[in-house]
């Protein structure tokens, strides 16, 4: 990767940041240029005094970004481009099953316990072959990841994390699944609005969690049906509790309004995740 990075902090003003949000935070901006990113597609959790707490917290870090930043509640009709993109290819169903359906048809008797995948138990297929004309309201709409990989060509996906990855369709379809692309109420989901957006800001490098590993590959996917650049990705290590437990925007003792509150410094917050 020629010269400097260009990565993205990219976080939703569904609660205050937290420790792991500051280290994300600062791995991003340690390693490029950070770009500001607001995801805010959830509506119905998201509000406009995490969204400030959210500049203030990050300034109080002394970090910066360009202006305006990005709002994914200003995108959704980019969204709605690239959905229609994927329906065009074929590689797009309605789907009406609710998590409830979804548990009831995995935990019917068969070889094997359900898998997880990145967003849950992964689709069984239920809705599998529904054309797209039968969409109806309620609706979510998944990919379909058989018909993504015969319209590649591909039995291949692979992305660069400090070394090479590779996966399988074999091991996609089992680990990973039919993925929702546009939930209700929303007309876009996670893993569309952030390959839309890594794209559009011309990010080259993504810093996050290690717990998103599993997503990447929808990312990486989704990517490839595009017609879009795969960038480099950084999965860090995740910030945990006593227990070993992943910090959660519920655990209020450990967010930076509530730690700023106590006296602590930013170079107290670096210390306490490890920079």
């Amino acid at each position: 990767m020629a010269g400097r990075a260009v990565t993205r902090f990219a976080p939703s003003p569904t609660g205050l940041l937290h420790l792991g949000h500051a280290y994300s935070a600062l791995v991003a901006a340690g390693a490029g240029g950070m770009l500001l990113r607001i995801e805010d597609i959830d509506r119905a959790r998201c509000k406009p005094e995490y969204e400030a707490a959210i500049f203030e917290d990050l300034h109080w870090l002394d970090l910066d970004w360009p202006e305006p930043v990005m709002r994914q509640s200003d995108r959704l009709g980019i969204y709605q481009q690239a959905l229609d993109h994927l329906s065009g290819l074929g590689v797009t169903y309605p789907c009406s099953c609710t998590r409830g359906d979804i548990r009831a048809a995995l935990s019917a008797p068969q070889e094997g316990a359900p898998i997880l995948g990145p967003d849950g138990l992964v689709y069984p297929g239920t809705c599998r072959g529904r054309d797209m004309r039968r969409l109806v309201k309620g609706d979510v709409i998944r990919l379909d990841a058989g018909r993504a990989f015969d319209m590649l060509g591909d039995n291949m996906l692979n992305f660069r994390d400090n070394g090479s990855y590779v996966m399988t369709r074999d091991a996609f379809q089992d680990g990973i699944g039919d993925v929702v692309l546009a939930r209700k109420g929303m007309g876009t989901s996670y893993h569309l609005s952030v390959v839309v957006d890594d794209a559009a800001q011309g990010v080259t490098l993504v810093t996050r969690g290690q717990d998103l590993f599993a997503s990447t590959w929808v990312h990486v996917l989704l990517q490839r049906l595009l017609d879009l650049e795969t960038p480099e990705y950084r999965h860090h290590r995740l910030i945990r509790d006593e227990a070993g437990k992943r910090l959660a925007k519920r655990d209020d003792a450990r967010s930076l309004r509530e730690l700023r509150g106590q006296g602590a410094s930013p170079d107290d917050i670096r210390a306490l995740v490890g920079l």
